[in-house]
């Protein structure tokens, strides 16, 4: 199937081949005829698959089929929210990109930074609006929006703002719109709370489900290095200069320790640059946007950076500090094998965090293989491992043991018990027995 083959209009179909797609997804195949019909729609699929076009496309679509030719100042017609200040953006500049030759105008407000150029810009008027759901209730309080003809609506990544509490504010925004729309719910998983909000805001859904053929940590090839805390940095240099044509995402603890991987890797010769909380956001979106194009070769983020990046050919992601939340891994390695792409993930493992380790294999449910051949390996670590085991075993086989020994205790003394009372019982009749005579 091709996108020639969902009825999609010509200026769309321009701009797509343009970024040189052809083929759909699953998760467009699937969407888009059924956005273009006006249904409203209920989609899970992973983050990487697609999802963005999937809802953006037929969107644009319908906005350049009933446009009207009256001039003035635009009104918002879709509203779309998104749980992070990075997808927001991503959101945009895929509109931006879809958009280019059907004179659709969309702006992105988020928060973090001053509120005065996306005021500006929401006084000269747009079609789409892109949207965090802190920043967008705070312009409706202020005035500066208001969303009585809004006609489509689009929730994305809906479990992850469940996650960061913004339950509440999708609620309050909900309250704000037409009931008479086209709704548009994503999610990258279903649990019953994210159900319960689907029918606040769907009427009668097509609910699409697109499993993934494997998931992120069986699709992107995973090695581990066991290396002592100070000879990370020193792996890490032999790692890039090793897989030199790699672009490399390497994901840090910590905002300082981000900065101090920046500046050793410098030292080295090796361009890099680095985002985390203490960056403004202006200077976050640049240095993503000058590694997308290339500019160095290695990016270092802390995980605030864990879904919001997404870099078309990424090919590398490493932890150098493996994270304390097992599931934070799993969105750290997504952020390479997207789509139809490989991918590859390296996890440095010093001895403080082989727990943190034994958590994301129990979380994965696979073990993840061990690289030996290097000049950094550190055994140290992996007899650590191997000890902690053994010692796990031999305290559950001891525990066995005495539970053991325990339960036949218990049975003997019920023996006991029972003959005492068989005795007793015995020696009460026969006293009786000789009153009665």
């Amino acid at each position: 199937m091709t996108f020639s083959d969902l009825e999609i209009i010509t200026p769309i179909l321009k701009a797509i081949e343009d970024k040189g797609y052809k083929n759909p997804t699953p998760i467009q195949a699937e969407a888009i005829p059924t956005l273009l019909e006006g249904k409203d729609l209920l989609g899970c699929a992973q983050t990487g698959t697609g999802k963005t076009a999937a809802f953006v496309v037929p969107l644009l679509q319908k906005l350049f089929l009933t446009k009207s030719n009256k001039k003035g100042k635009r009104m918002l017609k879709a509203l779309i929210i998104s749980p992070t200040r990075e997808l927001a953006i991503q959101i945009n500049d895929n509109i931006t990109n879809y958009s280019k030759y059907t004179g659709s105008k969309s702006i992105v407000i988020y928060g973090g930074i001053r509120q005065h150029k996306q005021t500006s810009a929401l006084r000269n008027g747009a079609d789409i609006l892109v949207a965090t759901p802190g920043r967008l209730l705070d312009l409706i309080v202020q005035g500066y929006v208001r969303l009585n003809k809004i006609e489509y609506f689009v929730l994305d990544e809906a479990d992850q703002m469940l996650d960061m509490g913004f339950i509440h504010d999708i609620k309050k925004i909900i309250t704000k719109l037409p009931t008479k729309r086209q709704s548009l719910f994503f999610s990258a998983t279903m649990p019953e709370a994210i159900i319960e909000l689907s029918k606040q805001i769907l009427g009668s859904p097509k609910r699409v489900t697109i499993e993934p053929e494997k998931t992120t940590a069986e699709k992107v090839s995973q090695y581990l290095y066991y290396v002592s805390k100070s000879d990370k940095v020193d792996l890490l240099k032999y790692l890039i200069n090793k897989k030199r044509k790699k672009s490399t995402l390497v994901f840090s603890r910590t905002k300082h320790g981000a900065d101090r991987i920046v500046r050793f890797l410098k030292k080295s010769n090796i361009k890099s640059e680095a985002i985390h909380g203490n960056k403004s956001q202006n200077s976050r979106q640049k240095t993503l946007q000058r590694f997308k194009k290339n500019k160095f070769p290695v990016l270092v983020a802390t995980d605030i950076a864990a879904r919001g990046i997404d870099v078309s050919k990424l090919s590398l992601v490493i932890n150098y500090d493996i994270p304390n939340v097992p599931e934070t891994y799993i969105h750290r390695i997504g952020r390479t094998g997207r789509a139809q792409e490989v991918g590859e993930a390296i996890t440095f493992c010093s001895s403080s965090e082989t727990n943190f380790l034994k958590n994301i294999q129990k979380l994965i449910n696979q073990q993840i293989q061990i690289i030996s051949d290097h000049p950094f390996h550190n055994q140290k670590n992996i007899d650590i491992v191997e000890k902690r085991k053994n010692k796990k075993n031999k305290k559950k086989s001891r525990f066995s043991a005495s539970k053991i020994r325990s339960a036949k205790e218990q049975g003997d003394n019920l023996k006991l018990e029972s003959k005492k009372r068989s005795s007793k019982k015995f020696n009460f009749k026969r006293r009786f027995k000789r009153k009665k005579n």
